[in-house]
């Protein structure tokens, strides 16, 4: 994302440029600190803030084709591209969501 922002017009430089490449880097970066938390609650929380990134930087990319910033093929391709990272987001939190409910796996020990 960050190579077809900075392809935008200079005059978006901190606009619709700079609002595509933060919201791209939050996604992973969203993540990463979920990741690092240990605990599926809130690593579930941080990849729902990085879904909410991936429609926010839908709406940029909307912005930009209607502003003919970008083509309409370039844009259903990106679309594409963010469809698939909110699948596999979504995948992840479904995933998540499922082993954090799973009952706890019985104990076996030697003295049994």
């Amino acid at each position: 994302m960050a190579t077809l922002a900075r392809t935008f017009p200079k005059e978006e430089k901190y606009r619709l440029t700079d609002q595509v490449i933060r919201a791209s880097r939050s996604v992973t970066a969203n993540l990463a600190e979920g990741y690092g938390r240990f605990h599926y609650s809130e690593s579930i929380q941080f990849a729902r803030h990085a879904r909410g990134s991936l429609y926010e930087l839908l709406d940029h990319l909307t912005v930009a084709r209607d502003e003919g910033i970008v083509n309409a093929e370039k844009f259903q391709q990106m679309r594409a591209e963010v469809g698939r990272a909110i699948a596999v987001v979504n995948g992840y939190i479904r995933h998540a969501k499922a082993v954090k409910v799973l009952p706890p796996k019985p104990r076996i020990t030697n003295n049994e």
